[in-house]
């Protein structure tokens, strides 16, 4: 293999929003798909609940768009939101067109509703809706001539105009051309050229210690943005999911927001009355939107010393739960859980980065050839808190926004692309170093720039980052890069866009909740981040 490559198209992440763009691209451009594991080891196969759309008799998208500005407490962008609630039921027939499996009932679409949702609007796959999306769509990919796949491939960092010959250092960057790739199986950076590249990188759940996410979260594409010069907005917004398995053995294993969509209900132990109290905290109960349930759950464990509550849902029959639920009903009788006759132990985890590189609706970042798609950005979307299975469908909808802009795109020579230098590195010998630092960040950002947050949290949080921040550059600018040092250098400076962000903000909104400012302020305004001139 050649260490430079050039292609029309360069996507970076194979989820949901990366597949999009690539299918949809294949016939007018050259395209390269480039993910850092395999092609479905990113958040979207991990997906339970399904996708959002209105297809129901009495169902409105006024009704859908509504549900989601409550959802966000009153940050969401209203055109973003109208924009994919009314872009959601052509999504939903496009994955349908090509073949995925989504449960029906009677010959229709079986829709399910979750929490914070006013109508039965969610379209599923039983209680795997990411793991049957993606596996037809790579199926589609494996079958589409014109796609270029590179599986173990990682993103080191955008090629933009200030890495050019002749260009300024210190200048604005205004143009991405591609991205420097480390192949890890020829342990080689190669040279990605392309007029167009888009980010779809995901989101970056492993900066705290629990969470759902897969291995793969770890803000590669947050974090490239923001050394190639773009904005970032929103990113105290951590959604965690009020429901993980707790369980030495399962790791990020996800109890889906439709078991309390389907009548689950959050119980006490027993030797506390088994006593239902969500009901105690909202009115909506269960059904409330997740980040009042996760500061639910996180009060009465903390109020009553617990490792976990109980999730409920032993009141339906067997057979319902083999119907709706057959992935949690397994992989929790493999653990010795039985949830047809017993609760399932929960915690809350990390589970959806809200914020991120800010775009407009074709996925336009601040940099000109470079978009971002899917859980990676801030569209507006999401607001302070995401409604439930509102973003399978916002990759799908903002990465056909980017495939039109990049159709429509006027073509731009290709500049001299400069190779990758590593003339002046050694190998690390400490690699016990970046592994303790890896864990120190996880554990200090759950503890400090969690559910719950307060100021001498968040800068003692701030101070442990700098000297990371520190150590790490040391590394980067000696060593050859690896896989670990490279996610452990975007997780670190996620952390500080996530704790610079939640610093700012001086109330209590959505999922960022502060002991110092509880109440909330009367006018609602996005957290934006500008990157500091280089």
């Amino acid at each position: 293999m050649t260490t430079h490559l050039e292609f029309d198209v360069l996507i970076i992440g194979s989820g949901l929003a990366g597949l999009t763009a690539a299918l949809n691209l294949s016939t007018t451009h050259r395209v390269a798909v480039v993910t850092k594991r395999g092609l479905s080891d990113g958040s979207s196969m991990w997906a339970q609940g399904g996708i959002a759309a209105v297809l129901a008799e009495g169902d409105s998208f006024q009704s859908h768009v509504d549900d989601t500005l409550v959802a966000g407490a009153g940050l969401c962008d209203l055109e973003a939101t109208r924009f994919t609630v009314e872009h959601a039921p052509a999504a939903v027939a496009w994955l349908q067109e090509l073949g995925v499996p989504f449960s029906t009932e009677h010959g229709e679409l079986h829709l399910t509703r979750e929490g914070g949702h006013s109508h039965r609007r969610i379209v599923h796959a039983t209680d795997a809706t990411g793991a049957a999306v993606q596996a037809t769509l790579i199926q589609r990919l494996k079958d589409t001539p014109g796609i270029a796949v590179f599986e173990n491939h990682m993103l080191v960092d955008l090629i933009t105009d200030r890495k050019l010959p002749g260009h300024s250092k210190s200048a604005a960057s205004t143009r991405c051309h591609g991205a420097y790739i480390l192949d890890e199986e020829r342990d080689e950076v190669l040279t990605f050229s392309a007029a167009h590249t888009v980010l779809a990188t995901g989101g970056a759940g492993k900066v705290y210690l629990y969470t759902t996410n897969p291995d793969t979260a770890t803000g590669d594409g947050i974090a490239a943005a923001w050394r190639a010069g773009c904005r970032v907005g929103n990113m105290e917004f951590i959604q965690f999911h009020p429901t993980c398995l707790y369980h030495p053995h399962a790791k990020s294993f996800l109890i889906t927001e439709a078991v309390r969509g389907e009548g689950g209900q959050l119980k006490l132990p027993p030797s506390l009355g088994s006593h239902r109290f969500m009901p105690d905290h909202d009115p909506r109960a269960e059904l409330a939107p997740r980040d009042v349930v996760a500061r639910a759950i996180d009060f009465e464990m903390k109020k009553h010393g617990l490792d976990c509550v109980h999730l409920d849902i032993s009141h339906q029959s067997p057979a319902f739960l083999h119907e709706h639920f057959p992935n949690i009903l397994a992989r929790c009788a493999e653990l010795g859980i039985d949830i047809t006759k017993e609760p399932i132990p929960v915690v809350p985890a990390a589970h959806y980065t809200c914020g991120g590189v800010l775009t407009d609706l074709a996925g336009n970042t601040d940099i000109d050839g470079l978009y971002a798609v899917g859980e990676t950005t801030c569209t507006g979307l999401h607001g302070a808190n995401r409604l439930a299975s509102n973003s399978l469908v916002e990759c799908m909808v903002f990465a056909q926004g980017a495939v039109a802009a990049i159709r429509n795109a006027s073509t731009v020579p290709a500049p001299a692309m400069p190779q990758w230098d590593e003339s002046r590195v050694t190998d690390a010998d400490e690699r016990v170093v970046i592994s303790h630092n890896w864990d120190e960040l996880r554990r200090f950002m759950w503890d400090y720039v969690g559910i719950v947050r307060t100021n001498k949290r968040l800068e003692r949080a701030a101070h442990r980052i700098t000297l990371l921040q520190r150590e790490i550059h040391e590394f980067y600018s000696q060593f050859h890069v690896t896989r670990d040092l490279l996610e452990l250098r975007n997780l670190v400076q996620v952390a500080d866009l996530i704790v610079m962000s939640a610093m700012m903000r001086r109330e209590s909104r959505g999922l960022h909740f502060s002991r110092d400012y509880p109440d909330l302020l009367p006018e609602a305004k996005p957290t934006v981040l500008m990157p500091p001139a280089r």
